[in-house]
């Protein structure tokens, strides 16, 4: 065992001495409360060690013993539906040891060691087994768990056993007398190992109608949400967690207010997956590291989460992980690197922001699974970014954005119309369009990107007009042109505009969204047939057809949709045969 002596602290950073034999990222006991830290710098026998707790109090002449062990995670049964800080304490264990208010010091295990799990074996003895196999299930909420022998251990069962376990008993033993057990640890800044990263194909459905039809995210592939402050990121955040196509949800609060956190903890108890008709909550890991939480957790979060969503992407599950936000990561970031006196970069940050940044949305993917059998799991990141005064030339804007497949841009103005989700269709973009296109057709929707580019072209030719109207005034323009206007009023206020908080438009299924947008669209193809047939547009946009149209999205049934469009037909027919 290695023990040091503290020599100097800065804030979150203690310089130690006499760890000669220590390795980067070992994770180590400071002072006589034991504080959680870890080794990010060593020179001799002086190690820089960065802790996870306040330091206020320590002393120099104390002591720093290091474990020898990485910062790791454990992961097995009993991960679903809980809630931890940075460093995956349980917080709720913590608030039953310290109270309301955390002391410092205290290690719990992030998987409870006395519940007893049912163990349902897969394999049976004499069966070859290798890293990445599914030796057995569990059952964790209505989440099949599976038990994965560890990667890189393989050999030959000797004896297995079902029936009731807690996570450290072992249920398997290989006959050269290696034990599994259902728990295993896994070392947060290294990436799990699979067979093969898949291309980004298949759509993850959010529900969303801005993101699913204009601006889509495949499943494995990464997004961010930068904006200004009251623009809605956390609510965006939060409606993508509640309602993404996967089957487990990690949300990392990183450096947020404590009453958002209160909010989602909350929120998904009572919420009900529309898929499972169960609460959400039985499908989401929670990290909650708030920003009056220490600032060295903040930057262990990020990879805390993204471990545990790897090993459900292991078992061959869809994973959505949410980061709220990573520009706190990135301020955490750079005050550890001031406090190590580090050459700084672009405002401040230091010189390795991009390539974390990088090392961090890397490790999103779909991929063909470790193991004998052919699974396939994906993680998708979805990043939220606030950059100081909605300013998207800031550092990390830029960094994430030549990383991430898709750009929701949150515009101010747009929030203070009150349009929610405040995103500005003409700054987003997806490079995930080509790899979507084929997953739309087989899935009934042939000519859906046909209808996204229509509707972004009206969408973009709109921009133009409102600069003519602004210099002349809306009298000048042709009725061509006033009909694109009040078309786009109708794809803006009927179909982009969504309430997250709405019993019904809060989550709109893609055969809606399709049908949604074919109603606006053919209401505008028989517009300009009827112009052309005399009819005057002041006449069309009184017809009752238009208030029907805004109120499609209250409506649940598909074919009360689709029937709009023959009530456009008889509507504009009776007009044209009036004139």
């Amino acid at each position: 065992m290695i023990v040091g002596v503290i020599s100097r602290i800065s804030g979150p950073v203690v310089l130690s001495e006499g760890m000669r034999g220590s390795r980067m990222y070992d994770v180590v006991k400071v002072g006589e409360q034991d504080l959680n830290g870890e080794i990010i710098r060593l020179d001799g026998d002086q190690a820089v060690i960065q802790v996870y707790e306040d330091t206020t109090g320590l002393r120099v002449g104390e002591k720093v013993v290091n474990t020898g062990n990485p910062l790791s995670v454990e992961l097995g049964p009993g991960l679903l539906s809980s809630i931890y800080d940075g460093i995956q304490r349980p917080l709720p264990a913590l608030a039953e040891q310290s109270g309301s208010f955390i002391s410092r010091g205290l290690s719990i295990s992030g998987i409870s060691r006395e519940r007893v799990w049912e163990f349902v074996p897969k394999v049976k003895a004499g069966d070859r087994v290798r890293g990445g196999d599914v030796i057995g299930t569990v059952t964790e909420h209505h989440i099949e768990h599976r038990i994965l022998v560890p990667p890189f251990v393989s050999g030959t069962v000797k004896e297995i056993r079902g029936g009731g376990f807690r996570v450290e008993e072992p249920v398997c033993t290989l006959e050269d007398g290696y034990e599994l057990s259902m728990m295993q640890k896994w070392p947060v800044r290294k990436g799990r190992p699979y067979q093969k990263k898949m291309d980004p194909d298949t759509l993850l459905a959010t529900g969303q109608r801005i993101f699913d039809t204009l601006f889509p995210v495949t499943k494995g592939g990464t997004a961010m949400i930068p904006g200004g402050f009251g623009t809605g990121k956390t609510v965006a955040e939060q409606t993508l967690a509640k309602w993404s196509d996967t089957q487990i949800v990690v949300y990392i609060g990183c450096g947020e207010r404590g009453n958002e956190m209160t909010d989602v903890l909350t929120e998904f108890p009572e919420l009900l997956d529309p898929r499972t008709k169960l609460p959400l909550i039985q499908r989401t890991i929670l990290i909650a590291n708030t920003s009056n939480m220490p600032v060295a957790a903040r930057e262990a979060s990020i990879y805390t989460g993204i471990t545990l969503a790897e090993y459900y992407r292991d078992m061959g599950y869809d994973v959505a992980l949410m980061a709220d936000s990573t520009s706190r990561w990135g301020e955490a970031l750079r005050e550890v690197s001031g406090r190590l006196e580090e050459m700084p970069g672009e405002e401040g940050y230091p010189a390795y922001l991009a390539t974390r940044l990088a090392a961090f949305y890397e490790r999103a993917g779909r991929v063909i699974c470790l193991g004998s059998d052919s699974r396939v799991g994906s993680v998708t990141i979805i990043g939220a970014v606030s950059p100081p005064g909605g300013d998207f030339s800031e550092p990390i804007t830029q960094n994430t954005l030549r990383i991430t497949g898709t750009f929701w841009a949150l515009d101010t103005n747009l929030a203070y119309r009150r349009h929610f989700p405040s995103v500005n269709w003409i700054k987003s973009y997806s490079l995930y369009l080509d790899q979507v296109k084929e997953w739309y057709a087989h899935s009934g929707f042939s000519d859906w990107m046909d209808l996204r580019a229509r509707a972004m072209y009206l969408l973009q030719k709109e921009v133009e007009l409102q600069e003519i109207v602004q210099l002349v005034g809306p009298d000048a323009l042709p009725e061509s042109e006033k009909a694109i206007l009040e078309v786009t009023r109708m794809i803006r206020e009927d179909f982009l505009q969504q309430s997250a908080y709405h019993d019904i438009d809060s989550y709109c299924p893609l055969e809606k969204q399709y049908w949604m947008l074919q109603v606006i669209l053919s209401f505008f193809d028989r517009v300009n047939e009827a112009m052309a047939r005399g009819v005057a547009l002041s006449k069309i946009l009184k017809l009752p057809v238009k208030a029907d149209i805004g109120r499609m999205k209250e409506l649940t049934g598909i074919e009360d949709i689709k029937g709009l469009i023959t009530t456009i037909d008889d509507a504009l027919g009776k007009l044209e045969a009036e004139r």
